[in-house]
C-alpha cells in the first residue's frame, strides 16, 4: 500500500502527464528566462496542477518548484518539482520529456516519481520499499567490468572545460562496450532497470535528478556528484552506476576539478 505522499505524487505526475500529452507538438507560448533557458505555458500549468494536488494531500510541506520557486523551505518535508524536465525537447517537438517529483525529509531524499508520459513510463520509489517502473520491480545490472558495460552521458559542457575531466571521460569511452547519450530522465530509467550500467553528467540541478536518485538507490544503484559528495540541494553533477562499477567510475574523476 502506497503512503499518502506517494499516492499524491503519482496522482500529480499523472495529471501533469495529461497536460503534456494534450499540448505536445501543438501551439503554446514560449518565453526565455534569465538564465537563457526556455519556459512554456505548459511548464507553468503543470507545476500549478502538481502543487494543487500535493498541497491538498500534504498542506504543511514545503515546495521547491522549477517555475514558481521556493516556499516554506524550513519545513520538515519539502517537495522538489520539475514539472516539465526537458523543455528544450518539448519546444523542438521530440519526446525526451518528463515530470520529476521528489520528497526531501530532514535533508534526505526519501521519495521519487519520474513520469515520462510520451514514453508511457512511470517510475517511482520510496526509501526502503523498492523501485518500480510501470509496476515492474527495478534492479540495476551486475556487470562488473567496463568492456561489457554501457555508459551514458548528458550535459557535459563543464567537463569539456576541464582537461583532466575530459581526458578521464575519453579514456573511459575507449574502454566501454558502448557509449550513448540518452540524457534527461531516460538514462536513469535505463540504469535503474539494468539496461545500461553507468551515467556521467554535469551541468544539472537537484530538480533534474532528485526523484531518480531515490529510484536508482532503491534499485540497488549508487549515485553521487563528481567529487563524491552526496546528492543535495546544491548538486550540479552526477556519477551513477551499479554497485560493482561505481567506485572505479568515481575514482576516474576524483581531483578533476568538476563538482
Amino acid at each position: 500500500m502506497h503512503s499518502k505522499e506517494l499516492t499524491a505524487a503519482l496522482d500529480a505526475a499523472r495529471a501533469a502527464g495529461e497536460i503534456i500529452r494534450g499540448a505536445y507538438r501543438k501551439n503554446f507560448d514560449v518565453t526565455i528566462k534569465a538564465d537563457a533557458s526556455p519556459v512554456t505555458e505548459v511548464d507553468v500549468a503543470c507545476e500549478h496542477r502538481i502543487r494543487e494536488i500535493l498541497d491538498a494531500a500534504c498542506p504543511s510541506y514545503g515546495f521547491f518548484g522549477e517555475e514558481t520557486g521556493q516556499y516554506d523551505m524550513d519545513a520538515e518535508a519539502i517537495w522538489l518539482i520539475d514539472p516539465l524536465d526537458g523543455t528544450k525537447s518539448f519546444v523542438r517537438g521530440y519526446p525526451f520529456i518528463s515530470t520529476q517529483i521528489a520528497l526531501m525529509r530532514d535533508g534526505e531524499l526519501v521519495l521519487g516519481v519520474s513520469s515520462a508520459p510520451l514514453f508511457d513510463e512511470l517510475a517511482w520509489a520510496e526509501k526502503g520499499r523498492g523501485a518500480f517502473l510501470n509496476d515492474e520491480a527495478l534492479k540495476v545490472s551486475a556487470i562488473d567490468n567496463w568492456p561489457k558495460a554501457t555508459l551514458s552521458t548528458g550535459n557535459i559542457a563543464s567537463l569539456t572545460r576541464e582537461p583532466a575531466a575530459w581526458s578521464a571521460l575519453g579514456e573511459l569511452i575507449g574502454q566501454v562496450h558502448r557509449i550513448r547519450g540518452y540524457g534527461d530522465f531516460y538514462h536513469y530509467h535505463l540504469l535503474s532497470a539494468g539496461r545500461i550500467d553507468a551515467v556521467v553528467e554535469s551541468d544539472v540541478n537537484i530538480l533534474d535528478i532528485a526523484a531518480n536518485t531515490v529510484i536508482l538507490r532503491e534499485a540497488g544503484g549508487v549515485i553521487c556528484d563528481l567529487r563524491g559528495q552526496d546528492v543535495g540541494l546544491e548538486t550540479t553533477s552526477v556519477v551513477a552506476a551499479n554497485a560493482a562499477l561505481h567506485a572505479d567510475l568515481l575514482g576516474r574523476f576524483s581531483g578533476c576539478g568538476v563538482g
